[in-house]
């Protein structure tokens, strides 16, 4: 049996809503109430569809954004950790990079197992490999992720607890670049993920989410290793300041644009929530870091700490003031019906 061609199928939704405009134009004035009424219902972004929203609420909970954080974090923390080992930079900022890696890589698999329920749940996504789905790439991303990079911490800690051998080099360098592979994508594919969906503030914005997520998880990976007490590296002031520009012209980009579509982000709770984590991960520690360039040693070392919490905590306002403005979004039946139903084919 050979499956339906799609453009037949396409042909008798275009002819279906021939039939239903046709039949709008052919309507009869209701004998009750002297309004006209058309045969069947007919969903209008002034009208909607009886008023009902018409895409289902994402059923996250609190586990999804803080999942996001910890993702976003640990996947650039291993990419920081690797690019500093092969760069021959201080021992310690690799060591505590490859464990905030690892930390996140156990914690990030909690939270997702722990959103959905049960952990078979877990299991049964890792049954199939669709390249073209986001949720599928993201699950074996973090599969492959978390190997590595527990793998890499491990083997470093044994190492220094037992001495080196050839077998725990071997790992330890296999699992760093397998890690430093899967933490850029890691720690940036949230944003591809929930771009993906029909929630309009996400699918409009599906070109900068993974860029903006995954700047938001350099600040906070840079903000913990400073709170870890790294404050004197000059390469992570760099990563700090070039983040913290970043989520600055995409908080200017989000404010100077006015659609409809963006109403979750500037209004209400989520936009309150959206933008305190915008200048929290934005502005805030672009200024203190600029402004510790320019003072003593110790005032530095004071901004740079600032700095780092404010990059921390607005990088998880920002993951959960975005969930947030997709749970509003949804809830909006007026978005989907603003483009046209069908589009042109090609």
């Amino acid at each position: 049996m050979q499956p339906p061609d799609p453009r037949t199928s396409f042909d008798r939704e275009l002819r279906l809503e021939e039939i239903r405009r046709h039949a709008e134009q052919q309507k009869q004035p209701n004998v009750d109430d002297g309004r006209a009424a058309a045969p069947f219902p007919q969903a209008s972004p002034d009208n909607g569809y009886y008023g009902i929203p018409l895409l289902k609420d994402p059923p996250w909970t609190w586990e999804i954004p803080l999942y996001f954080f910890v993702g976003g974090a640990a996947g650039a923390a291993a990419v920081i950790g690797a690019i500093a080992d092969y760069t021959g930079a201080d021992r310690r900022l690799v060591r505590d990079a490859r464990w905030i890696a690892a930390a996140g890589s156990v914690i990030s698999p909690a939270l997702l197992v722990a959103d959905l329920g049960r952990p078979e749940r877990f299991l049964a996504m890792l049954r199939v490999f669709k390249p073209q789905s986001p949720m599928s790439m993201g699950v074996w991303t973090l599969l492959g992720f978390s190997t590595a990079a527990m793998a890499t911490a491990f083997a470093e800690h044994l190492q220094g607890r037992y001495g080196s051998s050839l077998p725990l080099r071997v790992i330890e360098n296999a699992g760093q670049a397998a890690s430093l592979a899967f933490g850029l994508p890691f720690s940036n594919y949230t944003g591809v993920l929930i771009g993906a969906t029909a929630i309009p503030v996400w699918n409009r914005n599906a070109g900068d989410l993974p860029l903006h997520f995954g700047a938001s998880g350099v600040g906070a990976a840079v903000g913990i290793l400073e709170l870890l007490g790294h404050r004197k590296s000059h390469a992570l002031q760099a990563l700090g300041l070039g983040a913290a520009l970043f989520e600055t012209l995409e908080g200017i980009r989000i404010e100077s644009r006015s659609h409809s579509y963006l109403d979750p982000l500037k209004r209400g709770p989520s936009g309150w929530l959206t933008r305190t984590g915008g200048v929290l991960s934005g502005p805030m520690p672009a200024m203190l870091r600029t402004a510790s360039l320019f003072t003593t040693p110790r005032r530095s070392d004071s901004l740079r700490r600032w700095a780092s919490w404010c990059s921390v905590i607005g990088s998880l306002a920002t993951r959960i003031g975005w969930i947030q403005a997709g749970h509003v979004s949804s809830r909006d039946w007026k978005l989907p019906l603003e483009e046209p139903l069908f589009r042109n084919r090609d």
